[in-house]
């Protein structure tokens, strides 16, 4: 997918919007709130940095949670203008635009970079309102698309500034596109898709788009107990979702038909409660007790899924294999993040759960490339048109 790159605009002595994606989970600190977690920010850094290196005037706009449309303090990007400013090293001006005068720009200065304040506090920004992007274009010369986690959502933003200003796409949001690509239209064989996460009704679409890609799939997670139920086997009180089983079972008819393996769980560490501190027993799904529930895969699983990423050339994984926030039902996580790290396949990983899962076992920087996009991964891989990538090939 050829989008309109930062070469294709000219920057210098202009000012420039970027979209970034700087959602970013926040802590109560001693001082109020602070960023937990900076890695969209870091993420954010590059293309920010270039536009500045091309004597660009940037100002950075992103949303942070789900205001509703209102000015609540919870959701001030105040923490990340101070995280950006430390991390750039200058001064991070913090406006209160959107909703406030734009008269808060003026005399911004190349010494330094302005933040919006959080878009959503503006019920047009996710209505895609006209006026509201009018007003956000009218702060610039050009835009620049950076928020590869946003490009799903047809929000004034990401799609309505593109649509008023000279515009292209920013460093993440091309290289996402780029890795992501590839692997939808010329993986490396063999490719073995991972899958994991509470909801089949997530991944579903994702499973259906790479049956003629993959060679495998292999399903972990609460979802793999949807697809066992439809195998006809007794999951006990494991979440499922009835109504996706026959659409499971299509699907797997589908990848017999296709000659791609599905892969689920063999064995599975169940408890008697979704309790931290219920006891783990290991067991064979053909033997899952009728008053527990699998919270994990278990170790056979995990060793199989393991020899399956040590054969592959690719590997796309998204979504832990248990609650692997719980010690007790970590290990079949932890184990396939191990192999994904120690792979020398072309490695992937998305979904914010997997990316907190690398982070928590120390592995973060052990695959080729982690992907900050959650939603719009998966609609991505769903082959699906997103709204953001439309409005910047129409710009093209």
């Amino acid at each position: 997918m050829k989008l309109p790159s930062l070469d294709s605009l000219h920057v210098a002595g202009k000012r420039v919007l970027v979209r970034s994606d700087l959602n970013v989970p926040l802590a109560d600190g001693p001082d109020g709130w602070v960023v937990a977690d900076d890695t969209r920010i870091r993420a954010s850094l590059p293309t920010i940095r270039a536009l500045i290196d091309r004597k660009a005037t940037v100002i950075v706009c992103s949303h942070l949670g789900r205001p509703k449309g209102e000015r609540n303090p919870k959701y001030s990007l105040a923490p990340v203008a101070e995280a950006l400013s430390k991390l750039l090293r200058m001064k991070v001006r913090l406006t209160s635009m959107p909703t406030g005068p734009a008269d808060e720009l003026d005399g911004l200065g190349p010494d330094e970079v302005a933040l919006l304040e959080n878009l959503r506090y503006d019920p047009g920004e996710e209505a895609n309102d006209k006026r509201f992007a009018a007003r956000l274009a009218a702060l610039a010369d050009a835009y620049v698309d950076d928020a590869f986690g946003a490009v799903h959502r047809a929000h004034a933003s990401v799609v309505g500034v593109a649509e008023q200003l000279p515009s292209a796409a920013g460093l993440l949001l091309q290289k996402e596109v780029d890795v992501l690509s590839r692997l939808v239209e010329s993986p490396d064989r063999p490719f073995v898709l991972v899958l994991g996460g509470a909801k089949v009704s997530d991944k579903i679409g994702v499973v259906a788009n790479f049956l003629r890609r993959a060679d495998a799939i292999l399903i972990g997670g609460a979802m793999a107990n949807t697809f066992l139920a439809a195998r006809g086997q007794k999951v006990g009180t494991s979440r499922i979702e009835p109504d996706r089983l026959a659409e499971v079972r299509r699907t797997l008819a589908s990848a017999s038909k296709a000659g791609v393996e599905i892969v689920l769980p063999s064995d599975v560490v169940v408890a008697e409660a979704f309790d931290e501190h219920a006891e783990p027993t290991v067991v064979s799904v053909n033997a899952i007790p009728d008053d527990r529930m699998a919270l994990d895969i278990g170790p056979a699983t995990a060793a199989k899924f393991g020899a399956w990423v040590g054969r592959a050339a690719t590997v796309l994984w998204n979504g832990p294999m248990g609650v692997f926030e719980w010690e007790s039902f970590s290990n079949g996580t932890k184990d396939v993040a191990k192999a994904v790290a120690s792979s020398k396949a072309f490695t992937v990983v998305g979904g914010g759960d997997s990316a907190a899962a690398l982070a928590a076992f120390g592995l973060e920087n052990d695959v080729s490339h982690l992907s900050t996009g959650g939603g719009a991964s998966l609609e991505f891989l769903e082959g699906r048109e997103l709204p953001g990538l439309k409005a910047l090939l129409a710009a093209n």
